[in-house]
């Protein structure tokens, strides 16, 4: 059996379309376990008419809003299936998705089986065959799979093994697939683009930054500690995924309307972040040059920041108008 985990938070408007192509789905020994976040729109009312006409679909709803992480280790306790998958509610998939991904996990004997996904930015690579570690090493240089949970096939008792840390809620994808890759004794992958991510605007990516946001930095610390000892030759490219996530968030700050003493105290946890992680090699992997050279300038102080990150963001209007 496949146990197929759908955390549900507010997402009534993608919610049908997601629950359709899970119901659609070609393996035929399948269960859909839906943990509802405490959703305060439609997305409860839906779930609870899907599972009333699909025995395959089973509905655990949580009192008051936890996370994505609380919502998917509640689904894989629950879970009864040798096997696991990960969708979320705003995504989709093609009805062979996880015959796919079964049937690869079977041929090249692995603990995990990867497709490829539209709707998000990466570096596609050939279908390939690797151990736990040279996953680990495919993770921090993105490619050529992504870093997320969706799209992918586990073995049930490896998920098992290292749950989704709950005080985690922004970047925990990182850690999660980290620690199941280094426990990994063989992962295989395949560029078919079965898994359809739905980039929203009003997602957390896309929102300000937050306390629940910041705890991403715990994530670059604990993957970084651990790889300067088991992965040093890529401990670059993890200090890299560091620094892009702190000067994103450090201009979400700029961009988000926060009294300035609230302000400055992101910007200086996001300085001493990235001084812990920055290099001459992290830097040099940086993709954008501005990214780079924000996190220099995030690197000498809060105060530098703010004043050069008010310029960009008149800059940016000027041009805009």
């Amino acid at each position: 059996m496949i146990s197929v985990i759908v955390p549900v938070y507010n997402t009534e408007t993608y919610l049908v379309r997601c629950l359709d192509s899970l119901t659609a789905q070609t393996y035929p020994n399948l269960e859909i376990l839906l943990v509802d976040d405490a959703s305060t729109d439609g997305s409860r009312t839906i779930c609870e008419a899907y599972a009333a006409k699909d025995a395959r679909l089973k509905l655990f709803h949580f009192p008051k809003n936890r996370g994505p992480s609380a919502a998917r280790n509640e689904g894989i306790r629950r879970a009864k299936g040798e096997l696991l998958s990960f969708v979320d509610a705003d995504d989709h998939a093609e009805p062979d998705l996880l015959m796919k991904l079964y049937t690869a996990l079977s041929e090249h004997k692995a603990d995990v089986s990867i497709c490829g996904a539209d709707g998000i930015q990466i570096k596609d690579g050939a279908a390939d065959t690797f151990s736990g570690k040279e996953a680990v090493r495919c993770l921090a240089r993105g490619t050529p799979f992504n870093l997320v949970p969706w799209g992918k096939l586990y073995r049930a008792d490896l998920v098992r093994s290292c749950p989704f840390d709950e005080h985690i809620f922004y970047s925990e994808d990182l850690l999660f697939l980290y620690q199941v890759f280094r426990r990994a004794k063989r992962v295989c992958y395949f560029p078919e683009p079965l898994y359809h991510y739905v980039n929203r605007e009003d997602s957390q990516v896309h929102s300000g930054v937050s306390d629940r946001k910041c705890t991403a930095l715990f994530v670059h610390d604990r993957v970084c500690r651990d790889a300067a000892i088991q992965f040093p030759d890529v401990l670059p490219d993890f200090q890299q995924i560091a620094l892009d996530t702190n000067t994103r968030m450090a201009m979400a700050a700029m961009e988000t309307e926060l009294p300035r003493c609230r302000l400055f105290g992101y910007l200086r946890l996001l300085c001493k972040n990235t001084r812990r992680h920055i290099s001459w090699k992290a830097l040099v992997r940086c993709q954008e040059k501005k990214v780079a050279a924000a996190s220099v300038i995030l690197c000498v102080g809060e105060a530098p920041f703010y004043g050069i990150g008010h310029i960009y963001k008149y800059i940016k209007r000027w041009r805009g108008r």
